[in-house]
């Protein structure tokens, strides 16, 4: 008879907390503070809006160079969608990431007419923001490390690189849903692979410093936030 092979547990300290439970409670004894980032909309300033397409979506590198960030209040302001809450439910919407019975078309459209009239691009869901990874790295480093583990979304294939190597070429990330994590296991920038943010996960101190560097927009976990907090009363 073959034996059934049970797979060992995930090191929380190096993957995406799971969908259907508190995040807080994922890390609990592993991370004090998880801080959601919203990924920013992303604006061409010295390339053509048009290139945002499949087949000639510009490189990572480009984007850095020439394209600048449109925030989620700054989406708000310019859109009639009234609160953050719908605003992650009609991205949501867009990629078919929602059930039925949750999703929102009306807001989807919106967001779709505004990207199209302002020439604003949206957010990508499980990837890291290309306008915000550099800032996040740089602040990684000025924390004292100069290396940091690359892993994909399970963290069963990892690989130890070194932040500075990472911040002058990002195009060497893989296109794919990935974890960052330092080499004690104190940091961890993680993204869901269906959501259009990431955490950074941390001690309260360093949490606070990072998202004070970087600028970061999203708020702080409670005990009781979930993956899916936009259709969570």
């Amino acid at each position: 008879m073959t034996k059934t092979r049970v797979s060992p547990e995930l090191h929380r300290y190096a993957v995406c907390a799971p969908d259907g439970n508190p995040i807080k409670d994922y890390y609990k004894g592993v991370f004090e503070e998880v801080f959601l980032f919203y990924h920013p909309f992303i604006k061409p300033k010295t390339i053509d809006y048009k290139l945002f397409e499949p087949n000639t979506y510009p490189s990572r590198n480009d984007i850095i160079k020439n394209c600048e960030i449109v925030t989620w209040k700054q989406f708000l302001e310019i859109s009639s969608i009234k609160n953050y809450r719908q605003l992650d439910i009609g991205l949501r919407t867009l990629i078919s990431g929602l059930n039925t019975k949750f999703a929102n078309e009306d807001i989807a459209k919106v967001i779709q007419d505004v990207c199209v009239n302002k020439e604003i691009v949206a957010p990508s869901e499980g990837c890291f923001p290309e306008l915000l990874i550099t800032g996040l790295l740089e602040s990684i480093k000025k924390e004292g490390y100069e290396w940091i583990w690359y892993g994909d979304e399970f963290c069963t294939e990892r690989k130890l690189e070194y932040i500075e190597d990472l911040v002058e070429d990002y195009n060497s990330f893989q296109n794919h849903p990935i974890n960052l994590f330092t080499h004690d296991n104190k940091i961890l920038l993680t993204t869901h692979w269906d959501s259009h943010f990431s955490m950074l996960c941390s001690d309260k101190n360093t949490v606070n410093k990072i998202v004070d560097s970087c600028n970061l927009e999203g708020f702080y976990c409670s005990e009781h936030t979930e993956i899916y907090w936009s259709i969570l009363k």
